[in-house]
């Protein structure tokens, strides 16, 4: 669940911080208090895109903090898997800290990809936002809910179906690339025979290119390396002033001595080791200067070698790894244009057994969502009666189409629905209002939370278009899915908002020449008076107060069912 929430200089709010309960928590307000500020800061911390505009006037930096505590243990795995820290206790802390030009997000200290926070959030929290119940409209998004609710075994042959349809496509893209005349194939046969040949005749070994660019280094500055190395053997050698010549003599000169004093003995033996060093490198430069020598001839053997590989490197790939890859790739291609009536056919027989392959993967999903279509149609008759959807009529129809075929089977997915007595089923989108499709989105919330494993759901003004005994019927069902998530939501109904388990007040308010935005949690007196404004718009009479308490206890009894 969403413990609490922190926001600081983040458009309107200056700081403030919520803590969530268990079950219903309702968040009321004037209309420009602030409300969809509210539920945008959760968005920005769950990823959403960030602008600088949004950081308060004169802050450097927005700061958003979610703390969620996880508790079931299908979400804890899946968090697990998704290789990001968590609390030994299941606590998650969420933070985005959003800068002009960047943001940073973290997960409990550790700096995440907006990526990885948009996953994480999939499996946190569930966001209905204000104008998500237009997406029911589209088919995609029909086919999309139906496979939710059909589940794991859906899931199953959905991955084996991807597959194969990838294969298929590529088998498909193959053909047509296949597909070609005489002259095109003697064209394509006589340039990969060539290029197989000329790679042939390198008779490149992995590995050479790098011994010879090592030799040829060497010999192109043989005289540099020379000049170098007998200077150097020189002024470490035992004539004419050397290094060795100066070490021997402080040698020498140390032994007459060392016996009178332990410290003196030890100076000894250091420079003997010295000069042992440098005997031993002495003796290695001058056996490496009388083998040095610039040989012409190696040096052009070496240098044509370079350039074959260096052309051959142009033209086929930039290691020899990748140009003896590229000969494989050729003379397979040459096989294959060789004999391309057997190579074409073989592609249209493992096309074929790939389409059956298919074919039946899809058919097993159609039957799969046909199973589920009609259990998901029938749970949503229910949920829509008691959202005062009284004479309705909900269907799922699912239609196969061979024609159609994707990763995702061949079935159109159509919601169909009926709300008055004797009209015919119609897709969604010739019937429902903005109102009713509130409605029904949240039938299929209600629903789908069934089989779902996310425990946190916001509805962000659900409400939308409703009224009246159809706005109970909605508090009723919101107050039922309250018993096992946690709810929050933003609502503009009395009705609604006296289902609350937690009542939050949004206000804004006007400090020196500052506006801000706060929530504070009410208490049971302030949110009847809150119910009250909501019933009573300007003027608060003791009739309304009334009808704010009695509003109250019939959600408190409706809740007890």
């Amino acid at each position: 669940m969403l413990v609490s929430l922190h926001v600081k200089n983040l458009a309107l709010i200056d700081e403030t911080e919520v803590y969530f309960g268990n079950g219903l928590n309702i968040l009321t307000g004037e209309t420009g208090a602030g409300k969809s500020i509210i539920i945008g800061s959760v968005n920005l911390a769950l990823g959403a895109k960030a602008d600088k505009e949004m950081i308060r006037t004169g802050a450097d930096y927005a700061l958003v903090e979610l703390i969620f505590q996880i508790e079931k243990e299908e979400q804890l795995q899946a968090v697990k898997e998704l290789e990001l820290p968590i609390e030994d206790d299941g606590t998650i802390i969420l933070q985005r800290r959003i800068m002009p030009g960047k943001s940073v997000c973290k997960v409990n200290g550790e700096s995440v990809s907006a990526k990885q926070v948009r996953t994480l959030a999939e499996i946190l929290i569930d966001i209905h936002g204000q104008h998500e119940h237009q997406s029911l409209l589209q088919v995609t998004k029909q086919l999309e809910i139906l496979d939710e609710y059909a589940g794991e075994k859906l899931v199953v042959v959905k991955d084996k179906l991807k597959g194969y349809y990838v294969n298929h496509q590529e088998v498909l893209k193959e053909l047509s690339q296949n597909d070609i005349d005489e002259d095109t194939r003697k064209r394509e046969c006589s340039l990969a025979e060539f290029e197989v040949q000329e790679i042939e005749q390198a008779d490149l070994k992995i590995g050479e290119d790098e011994e010879l660019e090592k030799s040829y280094q060497k010999l192109v500055h043989a005289q540099k390396i020379q000049g170098a190395v007998t200077l150097a053997h020189q002024m470490s050698g035992y004539e004419n002033g050397g290094a060795g010549d100066s070490i021997g003599r402080a040698l020498r000169e140390m032994k007459a001595v060392s016996s009178y004093d332990e410290t003196l003995q030890d100076f000894e033996k250091q420079l003997l080791d010295i000069d042992s060093l440098l005997n031993d490198y002495n003796r290695a430069a001058a056996d490496y200067l009388s083998n040095l020598e610039f040989d012409g001839s190696l040096f052009e053997d070496v240098e044509k070698r370079l350039d074959i590989i260096n052309h051959l490197k142009s033209k086929y790939g930039n290691t020899i790894e990748e140009i003896l890859a590229y000969q494989n790739k050729m003379q397979a291609k040459l096989e294959q244009y060789q004999d391309l009536d057997a190579y074409k056919e073989k592609l249209m027989q493992k096309e074929a057994s790939l389409k059956k392959e298919l074919l039946q993967l899809c058919k097993e999903a159609s039957a799969i969502r046909e199973e589920n279509a009609k259990k998901l149609a029938e749970s949503m008759k229910t949920a829509l009666v008691d959202l005062n959807f009284i004479d309705v009529a909900f269907e799922i129809q699912v239609q196969p189409d061979e024609e159609k075929i994707s990763s995702n089977g061949y079935d159109q997915i159509a919601f169909m629905i009926s709300t008055n007595p004797g009209e015919a089923l119609k897709p969604l989108a010739q019937v429902a209002s903005g109102g009713e499709l509130s409605r029904i989105m949240l039938a299929l919330k209600t629903v789908l939370a069934d089989k779902d494993e996310i425990e946190t759901l916001i509805f962000d003004e659900i409400d939308t278009g409703i009224s009246g005994k159809t706005a109970w019927k909605v508090a009723e069902k919101m107050g039922i899915l309250g018993k096992e998530h946690q709810l929050i939501c933003i609502t503009h109904l009395p009705q609604i908002a006296a289902m609350a388990d937690t009542h939050f007040q949004i206000v804004k308010s006007v400090t020196g020449e500052r506006t801000a935005t706060q929530i504070q949690e009410m208490s049971e007196q302030e949110s009847v008076e809150e119910l009250a404004r909501m019933l009573g718009g300007a003027s608060i009479t003791e009739n309304v107060l009334n009808n704010a308490k009695e509003m109250k206890d019939l959600a408190r009894k409706s809740k007890q069912y």
